[in-house]
């Protein structure tokens, strides 16, 4: 097996990986916290909802001069669609893996998920511009920036009693948040319809007489009395 970042028991976990990805190593690591134990299944949601800019990541490092986001709570995110897709893509070959292998990919969960950097690569201006200077033509470049390289790591598991306890307990306790999402989620797509309470008997449809014309009836009977 290649080396992993991944330092425990590796016999009942899945991996993939992606190396030399073009893509922020910071923005990376919020989309792999964002995902880490969670079910593979949430996980692809979350991430679908990431690059359709309907839900954004919560940056818990990295974040200066990040605006805050109602839907975190007044926490600081930003939607990283480009991390998204790449994380997916090493997500959907664990299932892959993990379906080849005989498992139930859409029942297990993300017990490792990371992202480091590779390697930086330089960006050389150009000839004109490393010629300025020197007495001859071009321009110098104001900012050099380099391209930095990472690499995504994700192993899928079932719950079982060889992982941790912190595992045990993260799984439950993120899972069970999805959960609750979910189920708010059905209840606002289906209302109930409301129901008209039946009258509990007939008497209750029909109209009763006033008071006031009982009261006449009965004063005519009153004096007929009267007089014999």
């Amino acid at each position: 097996m290649s080396n992993y970042s991944y330092n425990l028991d590796r016999s009942e976990i899945v991996f993939a990986k992606l190396y030399d990805i073009n893509v922020s190593y910071r923005n990376l690591n919020a989309v792999c916290d964002a995902i880490r134990y969670l079910k593979a299944t949430d996980a692809i949601e979350v991430l679908d909802n990431v690059i359709s800019l309907e839900m954004p990541i919560l940056f818990k490092r990295y974040n200066t001069h990040m605006g805050s986001r109602h839907e975190l709570g007044g926490r600081k995110g930003k939607y990283p669609e480009k991390a998204a897709r790449e994380v997916k893509k090493v997500l959907i070959n664990a299932m892959a893996n993990a379906g080849n292998k005989g498992l139930d990919a859409e029942s297990m969960f993300i017990v490792h998920a990371s992202s480091n950097k590779t390697h930086i690569e330089k960006r050389y201006p150009s000839k004109g511009s490393l010629s300025w200077g020197r007495g001859m033509y071009g321009r110098s470049s104001v900012n050099h920036s380099d391209i930095e390289y990472a690499k995504i790591e994700i192993g899928l598991s079932e719950e079982s009693k060889k992982l941790s306890k912190n595992m045990s307990y993260f799984i439950k306790k993120n899972n069970r948040k999805a959960g609750d999402k979910n189920i708010k989620k059905d209840s606002k797509k289906q209302k109930p319809a409301p129901v008209k309470k039946a009258p509990k008997n007939q008497s209750e449809g029909l109209a009763l007489p006033s008071v006031s014309t009982t009261a006449k009836a009965i004063e005519p009977k009153k004096e007929a009395v009267a007089k014999n």
